[in-house]
């Protein structure tokens, strides 16, 4: 039996994680093989990417060109090494983001040429491609205040996606509509503002016709 892929979008503070973890102890409830993994990152070549690309001094001033291969070479390795081999083990596989992010970020976001960024998702995952993603939605000062309280708390080290500006977040958020209206088969979108158990259900009234027998 082959797995299924379902990848997790939106814009930062949606609460994807929250969302992942709940779906994944709910599916493990039920018997089903899970693998959780995120983006970039989910090995060790690609957790040494994603601490490069997020948080390290080295990464800073990076160019929107190098951004872009070395998250697809986070993707590449992540697509290889852990997502084909868990899909063909009849695994479910929950990822924290894949390459709609990248088309959202790298190419609306930082203004690279989309077909070049859509050509080198194409050469990191082949014919992996989500059987469902989930588009978590907030509205954009939601996602501020919830990225200034992470920051507030300590939660998390500064991440230099953060500091990109509004501008670049009106960017992402206008992308994300854009993809769920080109993909409306694959993508949905979930309201993330409402209450945690709330967005769990829209979560899985949309995973639930999708499973195989346990």
């Amino acid at each position: 039996m082959q797995g299924l892929l379902i990848t997790f979008e939106g814009t930062e503070g949606a609460g994807k994680t929250t969302q992942i973890e709940r779906l994944s102890c709910r599916l493990g409830e039920m018997g089903y093989q899970v693998r959780t993994v995120r983006e970039p990152g989910g090995t060790p070549l690609g957790e040494e990417i994603r601490t490069l690309l997020k948080h390290h001094p080295a990464g800073r001033g990076m160019s929107s060109e190098a951004e872009l291969l070395l998250m697809n070479a986070s993707r590449a390795e992540l697509v290889r090494k852990v997502i084909r081999p868990a899909l063909d083990a009849g695994e479910i596989v929950l990822c924290d983001r894949f390459y709609d992010s990248t088309v959202v970020y790298q190419g609306h976001g930082r203004g690279l040429d989309l077909e070049q960024v859509e050509r080198s998702i194409a050469f990191a995952v082949g014919t992996t491609i989500p059987d469902l993603t989930l588009v978590l939605q907030v509205p954009l000062a939601v996602s501020e205040a919830r990225r200034a309280a992470r920051l507030g708390l300590g939660s998390e080290p500064a991440d230099r996606f953060d500091e990109a500006g509004r501008e670049f977040f009106v960017r992402v958020e206008r992308a994300f509509e854009d993809l769920l209206h080109r993909h409306p088969d694959r993508m949905h979108a979930v309201d993330a503002v409402d209450t945690v158990e709330a967005v769990q259900r829209s979560v899985w009234s949309w995973v639930e016709p999708l499973l195989p027998s346990a």
